[in-house]
């Protein structure tokens, strides 16, 4: 007869937590962490760590938002269709050059777009309205249209004014950003320091990628994965060598990956097979299990414990609920230790495009493309969404949140998606 442990029975009778409940448990370790200074020009991608004022405004002076002449608005008052103003050309002001001149009653200058307003004019003509000639050895522009004033003149400060918020922390840097920086000097940006993640996978069947198949053995394709997954969320990862199916090897590499690095993930070996070491280990007492199941589909077993401050994320080693329960749990915490504004996944609301047939008692995450079709989006299920299948994360742009049913979800129902980093819309 055989006696089951109290072990035994904590590994069959787990307690499921709701997704949104963990995500909040484990928002208490994702706080931003220490700020480092990287030049501009690498800054891309990055989270900006301080809040960036305008040291000055801008435009810092009044610039001619076309090719033409610089005038005083009040001397083309009487021109019209039937009466040409003419004015002298007394100065020509290319971009990034400054007028000594005063333009003065019966004046004009010829100025090229960006280029710095002379001192007297108030407005600019656009060079297709008006006509040159030579008189009494003087060159003239005449046109036959009054300009009121401030025309085709961006006045000092009219994008922002000095001492403005340009940026505040958290923000993501790119193009937008580089260029608002840029403009303002900002030539060293104060961003988060990318958090070091620590990647193993677990199990005795695993080969390294550049290893021949074997019988009964799979390419550790989980590890690769994930590290992209850490990179695009903005961490950085470190690949280390894979764990065997035996607790104290386990236990004293991640217990030293937990020292040495902000955080670990894990993936295989949480369920409740005799081999499942990441199981054994969160619940021996080495460090506090925050969870160790997951109201949700796929990935159920996914678990989480800390030590020290630090997290441990032990996912399934089923490639879909690996990929699933990293989106939902570990990137969250990568990008709150970056500061991010929006660390969770953005969430919208779509009409699903089939029939999806599966019931649960938990809610669904399950893998899909996001299609607009005449201002309505749609979500299509993936046509093969087992946890255990990988091939169809390359083609899926959203989760699709389907709630607990105990019938098939029909199509045209609406339903919420999470909208994966990196998708096509």
């Amino acid at each position: 007869m055989n006696m089951q442990t109290k072990d035994d029975r904590d590994k069959f009778h787990r307690k499921p937590l709701q997704v949104k409940a963990a995500q909040q448990l484990l928002a208490a370790y994702g706080k931003p962490g220490p700020i480092e200074t990287v030049p501009l020009e690498e800054s891309d991608g990055r989270y900006l760590a301080e809040e960036i004022r305008a040291p000055h405004p801008f435009p810092r002076f009044r610039r001619s938002g076309m090719d033409g002449y610089a005038v005083r608005s009040e001397d083309t008052a009487s021109a019209g269709s039937d009466r040409m103003v003419w004015l002298d050309v007394i100065d020509e002001i290319p971009c990034g050059s400054v007028s000594g001149k005063t333009i003065t009653p019966g004046t004009a200058a010829r100025i090229m777009t960006g280029a710095q307003v002379p001192e007297g004019a108030d407005a600019v003509v656009m060079l297709e309205m008006t006509e040159l000639r030579e008189h009494g050895g003087r060159m003239q522009m005449g046109l036959k249209r009054s300009i009121e004033p401030g025309k085709n003149v961006t006045p000092i400060g009219f994008e922002v004014q000095e001492g403005e918020i340009l940026l505040r922390p958290g923000r993501r840097i790119r193009a937008g950003e580089i260029s608002v920086l840029a403009s303002f000097g900002v030539h060293r940006v104060p961003v988060y320091r990318k958090p070091r993640i620590a990647i193993f996978s677990t199990g005795s069947e695993l080969l390294t990628v550049d290893e021949p198949l074997q019988p009964g053995k799979i390419r550790n394709s989980n590890t690769y994965m994930l590290a992209s997954q850490v990179r695009e969320a903005g961490g950085e990862p470190f690949i280390l060598e894979a764990v065997m199916d035996e607790l104290p090897l386990a236990k004293a590499k991640v217990e030293k990956a937990l020292q040495e690095y902000d955080a670990v993930v894990t993936s295989g070996g949480v369920s409740v097979g005799d081999y499942d070491i990441m199981g054994d280990f969160v619940r021996s007492g080495s460090v506090d299990m925050l969870y160790n199941k997951i109201a949700m589909r796929p990935g159920s077993v996914t678990t989480a414990a800390v030590k020290n401050g630090k997290l441990l994320f032990a996912l399934s080693g089923n490639p879909g609920a690996c990929f699933v329960g990293f989106e939902l749990f570990v990137r969250p915490f990568i990008q709150q230790a970056l500061g991010s504004e929006q660390p969770y996944l953005t969430e919208w609301t779509a009409v699903l495009d089939r029939d999806y047939t599966k019931v649960n008692a938990f809610t669904r995450y399950v893998r899909g493309s996001v299609e607009a079709r005449d201002g309505v989006l749609y979500a299509i299920p993936a046509a093969v969404d087992e946890s255990s299948v990988m091939v169809t994360i390359k083609d899926s742009d959203c989760l699709i949140v389907v709630p607990p049913a105990k019938e098939a979800t029909p199509a045209g129902s609406k339903v919420n998606i999470l909208m994966l980093k990196g998708n096509r819309l």
